[in-house]
């Protein structure tokens, strides 16, 4: 019998617990530890029913995914369900925790699901490219009715327990899952409960059999969003089948639309991301067993949109915060705003009625510095100049208790500058968040000379506690993101003295997968923040110089690269710039070309990709994984695409190292040669995930 699976008999009740730490995931060791056991019980005729239950902090939480792609082992999930289903004894699923994926089908396969209240229970497959692909989408919509099932499938979220009891999904809350589990198979056997097979069970299928509609409007309202995906599409194929197809149609039909995202390459890529956001939260060379400090108090300076979207973050997740500002104006204007936000939400129904009022209260906004005293954690996030940056951490270091971490949040300036106007530089490091920072996930975490290791895994600890993915960065203009950013920013502009226009440029960018093109967000940030640090620093750029000073400062004037009618966020193309494009090339003696949609795309991705390998040079990121979770989680690449480095490897480093040296020469811009490190790899036919590879084989 297997280790991970153990048996138990209670006089005539057999408890079947895994205990496979941390999450009990289905590895070949677990399915054949509850396949033995199960049948174990079912042919001892002293044992009249099964609970089937797990040890540790959760149910089984999905499938080993470190199994994909390799040989089968025996037995397949599909029979471990079966194996319980068919039991002619009375199986029940005692649930804590999360039953997620393979773990949720498992217990779809039992006759009778309890959970304990807090427990949730979801088939989140889709987040990693794939469909559930032992029966969850023939099962889930015979429990719970298809519009509930394609919600769930489709969208990937979980419901909790008292929800799950509403719908069917559980018969029963229980207080504890073992004692909960027993008393419910005892009742079972007392009543003498029927067996209820969901396979054999179309009673919640019939609305859905008489008018399709109910079924196709909720997979329109779920796939809005699903942009470019495959996963989302053929998942809702799947539970369509369990509609329209007798059982075992539709698991064959599941069966098939697993196999090929499985081997598809936008599952491989988002598999890829799950485990490099897993890997980002590990910090490279901080000694084994630093404990991060303790948080219970956090202030923020500055109520702008920044400080007001990092203290909802806090309140979110249940963190007092006081929140600073200079003056009362300010002050009460900040949390106007953030009022006004979570209530939008809370109409729109993203957050409980009673939320709002829950959240303001863990904001306690106050006027000067002095307020930060009692602070564990001081993030500042005031006007991005380091003159501002550096008054205010002077002022820190008078008022700030001994031990509080400070933080800054900046998006380009130098940590060590920053922290050389304080006393003690260990406790100072970059918080750096994106915006709308209530939202955005990432947080990038700036390690400065002198950071403490205690100070940066506080940092790491605070940012996933309030749901954002850390990356750990190292110092230099921009760290990974920004600085990888203005490479594309560089190469758009001189796109459009060659020749191309901002639609077509925004185009191919957004074809590729991302939110936005580069013109259409500088229309967002506003093009005078960029005209006016040109004219700080004596800098011209001939086109966007001429777009601002005819006053075309983007989405708030109503015109900058795009014009933009009356409430309308949408770009529209203006011939008025195609004019000014045209007239500034004349004056500059210039002639336009036809540029192509592959020369935009690669001019527009591969320079950034050289800017990664520079930064991996310089070990600003340890990781190229890293690169790509900031970009993933920060600037919107596209999850299916992996991540700029992941996407590098996929194209080939020789061939965007060629691409490279060609547009240099063309373009006469020396800048473009291959870095180093994309060079050195190119030429020996590596990739970036082999530096990854190598840096583990040598720790």
């Amino acid at each position: 019998m297997s280790e991970v699976v153990k048996l138990e008999r209670h006089d005539a009740i057999a408890i079947v617990t895994v205990n496979s730490p941390p999450v009990n995931a289905l590895s070949a060791a677990v399915r054949r530890g509850i396949f033995e056991n199960v049948k174990a019980a079912a042919d001892d005729p002293q044992v009249k029913a099964i609970v089937l239950t797990c040890a540790g902090r959760t149910f089984i939480a999905g499938a080993d995914i470190t199994e994909f792609g390799k040989p089968p082992q025996p037995p397949s999930l599909a029979e471990v369900i079966s194996g319980l289903e068919n039991c002619p004894k009375p199986t029940i699923a005692a649930i804590h925790g999360t039953a997620l994926g393979g773990g949720l089908e498992v217990a779809l396969g039992c006759h009778f699901r309890v959970a304990v209240k807090d427990a949730k229970l979801g088939l989140p497959e889709v987040k990693l490219g794939l469909l559930p692909g032992a029966g969850g989408t023939q099962r889930l919509p015979r429990a719970v009715g298809p519009e509930l099932a394609v919600k769930m499938i489709v969208g990937g979220d979980p419901i909790g327990a008292p929800e799950a009891l509403k719908q069917g999904l559980i018969d029963e809350i229980v207080d504890e899952t073992v004692s909960g589990g027993e008393a419910f198979a005892r009742k079972v056997l007392a009543e003498k409960r029927p067996l209820r097979k969901l396979r054999d069970d179309d009673s919640k299928l019939a609305a859905a059999k008489a008018d399709r509609s109910i079924f196709t409007n909720a997979v329109q309202a779920l796939t809005k969003r699903a942009r470019g995906l495959e996963a989302p599409f053929a998942a809702a194929d799947a539970v369509g089948a369990a509609i329209d197809l007798p059982f075992e149609e539709g698991l064959k039909k599941e069966r098939e639309g697993f196999m090929k995202l499985v081997t598809g390459d936008q599952s491989k890529a988002q598999r890829y991301a799950f485990f490099a956001e897993r890997e980002a939260a590990k910090i490279a060379g901080v000694p084994e067993g630093t404990k991060p400090r303790k948080v219970e108090r956090v202030a923020i300076i500055g109520a702008g949109t920044m400080g007001g979207g990092i203290a909802m973050s806090f309140a979110n997740a249940g963190i007092p915060v006081t929140l600073i500002e200079t003056g009362d104006e300010q002050l009460k204007r900040g949390m106007g705003v953030m009022q006004k936000n979570y209530e939008a939400t809370a109409a729109r129904g993203g957050i409980p009625a009673d939320a709002p009022a829950k959240r303001m209260g863990l904001i306690d906004g106050k006027v000067g510095l002095e307020h930060v005293k009692d602070a564990d954690l001081i993030i500042e996030a005031v006007f991005e100049t380091m003159a501002i940056k550096k008054e205010v951490f002077t002022a820190l270091d008078k008022h700030a208790k001994p031990g509080a971490v400070l933080a800054s949040n900046t998006s380009y300036l130098n940590i060590d500058e920053i922290a050389k106007v304080t006393s003690r530089p260990q406790d100072v490091l970059g918080m750096h968040f994106f915006s709308p920072a209530n939202v955005m996930k990432l947080c990038e975490i700036v390690r400065a000379d002198k950071t403490a290791p205690d100070a940066l895994a506080t940092a790491v600890a605070v940012a996933r506690k309030i749901a954002k993915v850390p990356a750990v960065v190292g110092v230099c203009d921009g760290f990974v993101g920004n600085r990888m950013l203005a490479q594309r920013g560089k190469q758009a502009e001189k796109l459009l003295f060659e020749g191309a226009l901002p639609q077509q440029v925004d185009a191919v960018v957004t074809k590729f997968g991302m939110p936005m093109g580069p013109f259409a967000m500088g229309d967002l940030a506003g093009l005078d923040i960029g005209w006016r640090s040109r004219k700080d620093r004596g800098i011209k750029s001939e086109i966007a110089d001429a777009l601002c000073e005819a006053g075309r400062f983007g989405q708030k004037t109503g015109k900058g690269y795009y014009k933009y009618e009356q409430g309308s966020r949408a770009p529209l193309p203006d011939p008025e710039v195609e004019k000014l494009i045209d007239e500034t090339l004349q004056r500059l003696g210039r002639k336009r070309r036809n540029v192509s949609d592959d020369e935009i795309l690669e001019r527009m991705m591969y320079p950034m990709i050289n800017e990664g390998a520079r930064i991996l040079d310089e070990k600003i990121a340890a990781r190229p994984s890293d690169i790509d979770v900031i970009w993933l989680y920060g600037y919107g690449w596209p999850i299916y695409r992996g991540g700029p480095m992941y996407y590098a490897d996929q194209v080939g480093l020789k061939h965007i190292a060629d691409r490279l040296s060609y547009y240099a020469k063309e373009t006469n811009d020396p800048s473009l040669e291959p870095a180093p490190l994309l060079r050195r790899l190119a030429a020996e036919g590596k990739t970036f995930a082999s530096l990854a590879q190598a840096s583990k084989a040598a720790a």
